[in-house]
């Protein structure tokens, strides 16, 4: 039967930005509250409301237990759009929903709902509401084409029967995804505290303190005079245009731009020439990365060309690594966290000579490309934890899971 037959959608409200306040006890839930692997996480990217609110829009209050859905992708993610969460956790603190995160409600006492926000979760309706998605950029989903979806209703018992079986089967699943991210989190770990030790604990005498405009030929912030930043007149040549999520993206070298600069853009940017260094100063802080090719940047990336005969760009670019963290927190306090030239003026870096960088670099090249490894590894093993999902979702809602289910409880944990 369609999900219409088994309750309604309530479309949440659309609360304006300027109504945001630095704090409260009112949260807005939003698209971003909805994570990809479908858990409810209001802690993510908060956004506050007047606590008035909660009252002026009682509404909309979210209470423990409810079945929300994403109405709406987030940034082009089709893994959002459709995805169920039955909400948990709000720990006393009032959360109004918005108006792209729906709400199902008035069930029938046919249906359990942690069998129907398994189904919402199945390929087979994932796939339905993609094909219904409209939009551009952004993929939104109606009510009307929500409440559409076929949904299967077997007896209340085999509904209970199948959610035990998915439970089981689901936190198997999740616990290997726990170690796996916690394995990964550590090979990480382990990387940085290698970086500490090279630049900061296993210094010898003759090291030279420097700053570093005292090893760089050329050392400042990237260009972009025109306003606004975003006009279409400059972009669409063979410039490229490096923007800090290049930066962030890249892993030591920076291979490829999303953007580019044409002739009138180039005349009001700067190219720095292939093998900079580059820092992020202003949203993503402290990423680092070196060019592969000349490019512009904007004013909230830092250009570093080093001088040769006293350092190497591989060398410093790790040693920024080193120091990210330390850098990261120099930059809070603000609406956007950022830093600024001024936050390496007094800075003083180890510099030992150039044999000795040389050697450093090649014992960090050979050590992130084991951890790159490492993370591929974790990664796909990943991948294929919530590929099982999938699978097992697909076998619940098509009669499989019935005749089976001990063989894919152990499917799932093995």
């Amino acid at each position: 039967m369609k999900l219409s037959e088994v309750c309604d959608l309530q479309n949440g409200f659309a609360f304006k930005s300027k109504s945001y306040v630095a704090h409260s006890n009112t949260l807005n839930i939003r698209m971003s509250n909805i994570r990809p692997n479908g858990s409810f996480d209001p802690g993510h990217n908060i956004k506050f409301l007047p606590d008035s609110f909660a009252n002026d829009y009682s509404q909309f209050l979210l209470k423990e237990g409810d079945l929300v859905i994403a109405m709406t992708d987030m940034a082009g993610d089709p893994k959002i759009l459709g995805m169920p969460t039955l909400v948990k956790n709000l720990n006393g603190r009032k959360f109004l929903l918005n108006q792209r995160v729906g709400r199902l409600k008035d069930f029938s006492a046919d249906i359990f709902k942690p069998y129907l926000s398994y189904h919402l979760s199945s390929p087979k309706i994932k796939n339905y509401y993609k094909s219904k998605g409209a939009g551009g950029l952004q993929i939104n989903i109606s009510k009307k084409d929500i409440l559409t979806a076929e949904i299967p209703i077997p007896p209340l018992p085999e509904q209970k029967r199948i959610v035990a079986i998915l439970d089981e089967a689901f936190a198997g699943i999740d616990t290997a995804v726990a170690n796996t991210e916690k394995n990964l989190a550590n090979t990480r770990e382990l990387f940085e505290s290698y970086l500490n030790s090279v630049f900061f604990t296993k210094q010898i005498e003759d090291w030279e303190e420097k700053t570093l405009k005292q090893v760089c030929t050329d050392f400042g912030r990237g260009k972009s005079k025109h306003r606004p930043r975003n006009d279409p007149k400059l972009y669409g040549g063979s410039y490229p245009f490096i923007q800090t999520g290049d930066v962030r993206n890249c892993e030591h070298l920076i291979k490829e731009s999303r953007q580019t600069y044409n002739k009138i853009g180039l005349l009001q940017s700067k190219l720095w020439p292939k093998g900079t260094i580059c820092i992020t100063i202003a949203a993503n802080i402290a990423e680092t990365g070196i060019l592969g090719f000349d490019a512009c940047f904007p004013d909230s990336i830092i250009g570093m060309v080093v001088d040769e005969n006293q350092t190497s760009n591989a060398y410093v670019e790790y040693l920024l690594q080193s120091v990210k963290a330390r850098i990261k927190s120099k930059g809070k306090g603000s609406a956007q966290d950022n830093i600024n030239l001024a936050t390496f003026e007094n800075e003083f870096f180890p510099f030992p000579g150039l044999n000795i960088q040389s050697e450093i670099v090649e014992n960090l090249h050979e050590l992130s490309a084991s951890i790159q490894r490492l993370e591929l590894i974790y990664q796909q093993k990943n991948n294929a934890l919530n590929e099982l999902k999938q699978s097992l979702l697909q076998k619940a809602f098509s009669g499989e899971l019935t005749s089976e289910p001990e063989k894919l409880k152990e499917e799932a944990v093995a």
